[in-house]
This record gives C-alpha cells, sequence and structure tokens, in this order.
C-alpha cells in the first residue's frame, strides 16, 4: 500500500479515537487552531485525508498533539513503535556491565581514539562474524 494512503489511515484513525470526525473541516478548523506557523488550506488538509500528501514535520508534530498520538506512529504507524521497542530491548538484555563500561569509556576517547577502537572492532567482527559458532568466553560473572 502506497505511504500516503497509509498515513490518511492513521490520520483518520487518530481523528476518530480522539473523538472528532474524520472531515477537512474538521481538521482544517483544529489544525489551523493548534499551528502558529502559516495557515494550511482546505485543499491540503483534505489531501492528507485523501492520502494524496503527508504534512511536512512541523505540521505532522503539531497533528499528533492535537491528537493525543506521537508523531512517529501517526507518520509510520505502530510497526515502528514495535521495532523501536524490540531494539531496545536486545540492548537492554544483551549488553552486560561489562559491555557498559567499556562503551562509557570509547565515549571519553578523543575522536582519533574512538576511530580506531571502531576498526579493530569492525576487524574483529569481519574476522570472527556473528553467525559462526562460538564458545561463551565471556568474563562477566554469572548470576
Amino acid at each position: 500500500m502506497d505511504q500516503k494512503l497509509e498515513f490518511a489511515e492513521r490520520l483518520q484513525a487518530a481523528m476518530r479515537a480522539a473523538g472528532l470526525e474524520p472531515r477537512p473541516a474538521v481538521l482544517l478548523n483544529v489544525f489551523n487552531t493548534n499551528y502558529w506557523g502559516r495557515s494550511v488550506t482546505f485543499q491540503a488538509v483534505s489531501r492528507w485525508l485523501r492520502g494524496e500528501a503527508i504534512p511536512g514535520q512541523d505540521k505532522l508534530i503539531t497533528l499528533a498533539e492535537v491528537l493525543k498520538i506521537e508523531p512517529e506512529v501517526l507518520r509510520f504507524g505502530e510497526a515502528v513503535r514495535h521495532s523501536v521497542q524490540a531494539q531496545r530491548q536486545r540492548w537492554d538484555e544483551g549488553v552486560g556491565y561489562l559491555e557498559r563500561e567499556t562503551f562509557d569509556t570509547f565515549m571519553k576517547l578523543p575522536a582519533p581514539q574512538r576511530k580506531l577502537a571502531r576498526e579493530v572492532i569492525q576487524a574483529l567482527a569481519k574476522a570472527y562474524p556473528a553467525d559462526s559458532a562460538h564458545d561463551d568466553t565471556s568474563t562477566e560473572p554469572r548470576a
């Protein structure tokens, strides 16, 4: 499905969830009342609702605030939220104390040394791909 049409469906659903009828006149009034930039036209909001256009970032943020929905969910859908949460969970569960300590130390290095450390890590990753069989030689204490 087209991104613009998917956006229009999310916009209409968000309007309904906010207790608004998903009609251009309603959206025009609500949007222009809350937007501090130049007012948008009836044609512009009509195009958003018909899936012919996606508003710019500043307008998207205003829409999200008015409709009480996260801007990224309004723009890209729930899949984005789930993807971000899965990545965060992977990071939280997969990184122990020693790795976090190493990352903190890495971030304190000057830029040239960070670049060198990245190059070393990338070379090691090429030499020992993650999908190859490996044993857990971690020195991290086990609970």
